[in-house]
């Protein structure tokens, strides 16, 4: 869901208040980076979206599949059968382009939505081991880690470590598209 932010600006000068409301979501701030060549994390646009590397990278190649537009498509059941089928199918040849660029077990895939309305997947390469003893002896799902420990800066990949990330989901990618 958008984050609400409530602006009241007192004009000093013309002792006048100007009251607004500002609407923000963090995925769509992502894209525009994206469009403003911005973002170091975007490896490609696809048809209904856009594939980048995750910021945190404990999952390493944790890699997400941002839908292009938000207006009041929070679900997939807003959208068209077609636009659905279309995001589906892609997000499922970025799955296998992550399976195959990190070396994945198994890939977990989230689209939830309460913290970001803004429909996107979000996709974990799993290797045995990767959430240590926690869960049912090491073995569960990505939330069973702690999350302090999984966004923890230490897990940002470097300038050339994301540069090689990128490389390596770009080729997979260009190979299955």
């Amino acid at each position: 869901m958008p984050v609400l932010v409530v602006c009241l600006i007192h004009d000093k000068s013309t002792n006048l208040e100007i009251r607004g409301v500002i609407y923000i979501c963090l995925i769509c701030d992502r894209i525009e980076m994206i469009k403003n060549g911005t973002n170091p994390y975007f490896v490609k646009e696809l048809d209904t979206g856009y594939v980048v590397i995750g910021d945190n990278q404990h999952f390493y190649g944790y890699t997400l599949f941002l839908y292009k537009a938000h207006e009041n498509k929070t679900e997939l059941f807003h959208l068209d059968v077609t636009e659905r089928m279309k995001f589906l199918e892609e997000m499922s040849i970025v799955a296998e382009a992550v399976s195959k660029a990190f070396g994945a077990e198994k890939i977990n895939y989230e689209l939830l939505g309460m913290g970001d309305a803004h429909l996107h997947w979000h996709l974990f390469p799993r290797v045995s081991g990767d959430i240590e003893n926690y869960g049912n002896n090491g073995k569960g799902p990505v939330w069973w880690f702690p999350m302090e420990k999984m966004y923890c800066d230490d897990n940002r990949p470097t300038e050339n470590e994301l540069l090689n990330m990128k490389q390596r989901l770009l080729y997979e990618l260009n190979k299955l598209l």
